[in-house]
């Protein structure tokens, strides 16, 4: 064996294993966060997650904050802003919740929910962190086990993080327009025809309890015990840097992140014979072998590209193998049937080629 050889058998030897084993194994985990660029099968990776969750978990509950929602696609099933059961399970359940202020959905007295959501539009963040914030309220009254989160693209996902910070802000605002103004707020307050028990105070009060809301549930996502973060993304350019922008804000955001899944990769099979495919083979390699040296330490899956979707429960189960034993590819080079089956589809391509090159050859004897 080539010293090569032996280096690269030692590096495979010390990479941790290539699944997401050590999520389903971490018994204390309460918040699984699914997150990465637009368009790299990030609704899949948390449906199978959640599905494998629900095998050693008592309940789980898939919740997501991505304005395109595609959980009623994944599953083949409508959900809604309320959690409701997949079809199949007896412990899954999912919900669809759209990170904007509804005053249907905040409750209250209609004046004082104007007013509060006035007040929410005119400081940039705060009405999607209030949102999160009714949100989490409402999760926490329920009893489940595990929460995953099918976040929106990177970007949406770490304005979602930064929520705590924009609530303080907000209320910060909100406590300086009423030093300023004085009583103008509780005149304001009198003329939409609210009492005193709906006037600033409960307002301020109301804000300040959702503050307290996303601040222990910051305090949550902080602890690793608690909290981890999944990345999926592809083996490209854009998909590398923006796994690597998200991964260095989770660390200034000080939550956990030990996994990344790599879908739609291409594995080098004995019958692809395209120049296409095997030129996309080598530009992935390229980027494949910069996440091992970038993200050693974490625990990288990868996923094969399929020729179908992966639509509906039983799809989504069988998939699923995938994510709890490394993918490898046939390797039967020595079988003889396979080899007879190659040299068959060369000669067949042989054949092909010769036509072409007789009509070429035809043509131009014409002209």
């Amino acid at each position: 064996m080539s010293t090569t050889t032996t280096t690269t058998a030692t590096i495979d030897a010390d990479l941790p294993e290539g699944t997401v084993e050590n999520i389903l194994q971490q018994e204390t985990l309460k918040w699984v966060f699914v997150g990465g660029k637009g368009g790299v099968g990030k609704t899949t990776c948390s449906s199978i997650l959640s599905i494998l969750l629900a095998r050693v978990r008592q309940s789980v509950l898939l919740i997501s904050t991505d304005p395109a929602h595609n959980l009623s696609d994944a599953f083949q099933q409508r959900f809604t802003k309320t959690p409701t059961m997949v079809n199949g399970f007896n412990n899954l359940y999912a919900m669809e919740v759209d990170p904007t202020v509804d005053n249907e959905d905040v409750g209250g007295p209609e004046g004082m929910d104007s007013l509060v959501s006035e007040l929410a539009n005119a400081i940039p963040g705060i009405d999607e962190a209030m949102s999160f914030a009714e949100m989490l309220k409402l999760v926490q009254t329920m009893d489940y086990s595990v929460i995953v989160f099918d976040t929106a693209p990177t970007g949406h996902t770490l304005r979602l993080l930064q929520f705590p910070s924009t609530l303080e802000k907000g209320l910060e605002k909100i406590m300086s327009l009423k030093s300023k103004f004085g009583g103008l707020l509780s005149q304001m307050t009198r003329l939409f025809g609210m009492d005193d028990e709906f006037g600033e105070d409960a307002i301020l009060g109301r804000l300040e309890g959702m503050k307290d809301v996303i601040e222990k549930v910051n305090r949550q996502f902080k602890d690793p015990d608690l909290t981890t973060f999944v990345c999926v993304c592809i083996p490209e350019f854009l998909s590398l840097y923006e796994t690597e922008r998200l991964v260095q804000e989770l660390t200034k955001f000080e939550i956990d992140t030990h996994n990344i899944i790599i879908n739609q990769v291409l594995f080098d099979e004995e019958d692809v014979e395209s120049r296409l495919l095997k030129a996309r083979m080598t530009m992935q390699k390229k980027y494949l072998d910069q996440f091992y040296m970038l993200y050693d330490d974490f625990n990288i899956t990868k996923l094969p590209l399929l020729p179908e979707e992966v639509t509906g429960v039983e799809a989504l189960s069988a998939f699923s193998r995938h994510f709890k034993t490394q993918y490898k590819p046939s390797t039967s080079r020595d079988c003889v049937e396979d080899v007879e089956r190659r040299i068959s589809t060369l000669k067949k391509q042989l054949d092909d080629a010769e036509t072409d090159l007789e009509r070429l050859r035809k043509g131009k004897q014409k002209v």
